[in-house]
Formats: structure tokens, sequence, C-alpha cells
């Protein structure tokens, strides 16, 4: 055999290496602080870039005059003009499955309890597209939540969207807490959303504890953490809660807080331009509520549900606060919490006059229906005439309801009160409204 012939099989047998093709990158042609701008560079909203030396992960959120605006996932760090703006993945996608469980990730879906790594699970879009609406079914259960006040004053059912109105330090924490841990649902998603790193320890360890968090996933962002990645963090929880109703299961998400996810827009959609409505507000970030609602609801083809509770801040309990009045209108109920009942010493410190569960009439029976309303008109009756009374001005006897309803008060403000570490199911809640008045 001849040395060519040799040279020839061996060059046949040997593995082809081919040089990588070419990478389709930018570069940094403008930068404010808070986004940039990348020349030479066309991809889809949505595509997440590493940018300059630290390669620190943006997404893009826009365009402006053919250039791609970016903003980051994390602080950008120092930046130089010309640099580097790599595409690293498309579409942002969350991973989802029951290794979840027990389990605190932030927005980015990276763990946060510094326990074992996650195994590999299945990916879904963080926004899916828009569902037909009547694959969605009514509301027909009960939901049971635990707490005397809101089962048999304020009926929540399976698959509702409610709203927890409040200012702050008036015990919206706990009753979430109680929430979590009472409610009688297969799986709790509970999204903190903007809270400081403190408060988001304390929830976890006080709020939620130990017996409830092995049915219990938590998506953490803190305030500190970019606007995106808050953003991000709800949609990660939604499509976490979507994937397990998919499996059939009951779900409670849980969103802390609502407010400070349109905040989060608000910062995203001035950096674009948009121009600013009311207390500063674009018109995405009041679009964004009802993007997020909708995703909730009862499955019609699987069975499972997602009961959402969301919280609303009132700064400075205002209630005519824009993202307030939108939540109202696109929620199935809301909860206030009233700063007045808590100084009093009522917790939950619930407005009864100011809340409502708009689904209560279709699943409470007709007796509790009459209960409730029996309660809630007594307990009017003494709000209204309480300055009266006190000041000696009303006479036993002129009226016999506002007698019965002053006799009953003792009795009305102890049915209202519960401990935090207290549950009452749903049929002892019912049982004991009978007894009120």
């Amino acid at each position: 055999m001849s040395i060519s012939t040799v040279l020839a099989e061996l060059a046949a047998s040997a593995p082809v290496v081919r040089a990588p093709g070419p990478v389709i990158g930018g570069r940094i042609v403008a930068y404010d602080g808070l986004t940039l701008e990348a020349a030479g560079i066309d991809l889809a909203v949505g595509t997440v870039c590493a940018v300059g030396p630290a390669g620190v992960a943006a997404e893009v959120i826009g365009f402006r005059d053919r250039r791609s605006v970016l903003m980051g996932l994390a602080a950008l760090g120092p930046l130089l003009p010309g640099g580097a703006v790599m595409p690293l993945r498309g579409e942002a996608r969350a991973s989802v499955g029951a290794a979840l469980l027990g389990r605190v990730i932030d927005g980015g879906g990276r763990l946060l309890d510094g326990g074992p790594p996650l195994p590999r699970m299945a990916k879904v879009p963080l926004e899916p597209p828009v569902g037909n609406p009547l694959a969605k079914t009514g509301i027909t259960a009960v939901l049971d939540v635990g707490v005397r006040a809101i089962n048999a004053l304020l009926t929540l059912g399976r698959g509702q969207r409610v709203g927890i109105m409040a200012g702050s330090g008036v015990g919206k924490s706990v009753l979430l807490g109680q929430i979590a841990r009472f409610t009688a649902a297969d799986i709790v998603v509970v999204a903190l959303i903007g809270e400081r790193g403190r408060e988001i320890a304390d929830f976890l360890e006080r709020q939620v504890g130990d017996a409830a968090r092995a049915r219990t996933v938590v998506v953490a962002v803190p305030a500190d953490d970019a606007p995106l990645l808050r953003v991000r963090g709800v949609m990660r929880a939604h499509a976490i809660a979507e994937w397990f109703r998919g499996q059939g299961e009951d779900v409670v998400l849980i969103v802390d807080s609502l407010t400070r996810v349109a905040h989060a827009q608000r910062e995203i959609g001035l950096a674009l331009g948009e121009a600013a409505g009311a207390r500063g507000y674009p018109s995405s970030a009041i679009a964004l509520l009802p993007r997020l609602v909708e995703r909730a609801g009862n499955d019609a083809v699987s069975g499972g549900s997602i009961t959402a509770i969301y919280t609303v801040l009132a700064d400075g309990d205002d209630m005519n606060d824009p993202v307030v009045d939108a939540a109202r209108g696109v929620l199935d109920g809301h909860i206030v919490l009233s700063r007045a009942e808590a100084q009093s010493g009522i917790y939950p410190a619930i407005d009864l006059a100011a809340s409502i569960s708009r689904v209560m009439t279709d699943i409470a029976s007709p007796a509790h229906r009459a209960a409730a309303t029996r309660f809630r008109r007594a307990h009017r009756l003494v709000e209204d005439n309480r300055d009266l009374v006190l000041m000696g001005a009303y006479s036993p006897g002129a009226d016999r309801d506002l007698d019965a309803a002053m006799a009953a008060r003792g009795v009305m403000d102890a049915f209202r009160c519960q401990a935090a570490d207290e549950r009452v199911d749903f049929a002892t809640s019912i049982a004991l409204l009978g007894d009120v008045l």
C-alpha cells in the first residue's frame, strides 16, 4: 500500500471539526442609567442579551429609531460606548413541575433557599397567548379560607379573583399568612414582589410556617431588583400556578403586591417614553392588571382552578389611587382593611361596609345569605349611630333595630376577631354566624 493511499484513508476517517458560524451581535450607542440602545442588532421584544464586558443580562423592551432598547435584569454596572450586546436566548420561559413545591425562587427562576439544585423540568412561556374565555367555567363551589369573617360574611368561591386593599400596618401580612396556611387548596403559589428582603424572610418563617411549606411555591423578588425582574416574577408565579391548574389541582395564588408590580411597569413604560397619566402611571402599567387577573379562574378541561388573592396598597389609605380603582374594576370582589378597625383591636381589620364578594350570592345558601345580611345591617346601624349614642343623644327604645344591634355589638366584634394561629372552617363559621343575632 502506497503512502498516498494510507494518507487518504486517514484523512477520510478523521473527525470533521466545523468552524462556528458568525455570531450576530450589536454595539451600545446610548445609555441613560436605566435603559440602553444598541445598533446593529434586530431582535424580538423579550429577547435576553449579554451586555458589556461583564455579560450582564438585559432584555429587549422596545425599539427607537431602528435601534433596540434594552433594560437590565440586574445592575448593568460600568458600560462603555461601543460595548458588545450579544443575544443569549429568545422568549423568556418558566420551569414548572412538582419539584418546585417547598422551594423559593427569584424572578429569573434561580433558587434562593440554598437547597439542592432543581431537576430538569418542563418549560412554559411566562405569558401564554390569550385563551378562549369560554374555556373557563363559572364559580360554583365555596372556598374555605379558614378565616371566620371571610367565610361567613365575604364568602369566596373556588376560582375567584379578589383584592385585599390596605394601607401599611393594618395586618395585611398576617391575613395573607392565615390564607396561605388555612385555605383548603392543593397548591399555594406566593409571589412576593417588591418587598424588603427582611420582610420576605419574616413572611416565610412566621406567616407561612413549616407545615404549609410542603405545598407552597414562593417567588420572591425584593424591592432592589430590577423593574423587569419584578414583572417577570409575577408572570412566573402565574405560569407556575397555571401549570398546576392544568394538572387538575386547586391552586391559591397570592400576589403581594399588585401595586408594586404596577410600579415596576411604570418604570419600564416611562423609560420607553410613554406619556404619564394619573399619578404618573402610563397606560401600560394599568393595562398590565387585567392581563394578570384574567389568567386566574377555573379550567373546564382539567377541572383545576386558580383562586387569586392580590394585595393592593392604598398609600395614605387613599382608596381612589389609580391602581386601587383599576383593580376594583377587574376583580370579583375586594376586602378592605381599615386602620380604624385595627386601632380598635379588631383583627383581621376588615371594613365590612367597604368590602364585597361578588360571587357570594351565587354560592351561599339562602339561609347563609340572610344571616350575613342581618349581621351587616346590624353592624352598619352601630357604626352609623356610634357618635349619637356616645353623646347621649339617643334614648333606648326609640329604635328597636338599633337597640338589638347595640346589645349584640360585643358579640359581633368577637365574631370578627380571630387569632393569627386559629383556624375556623367554613361549616363552623356559618354555625357561629347563625348564633350571633
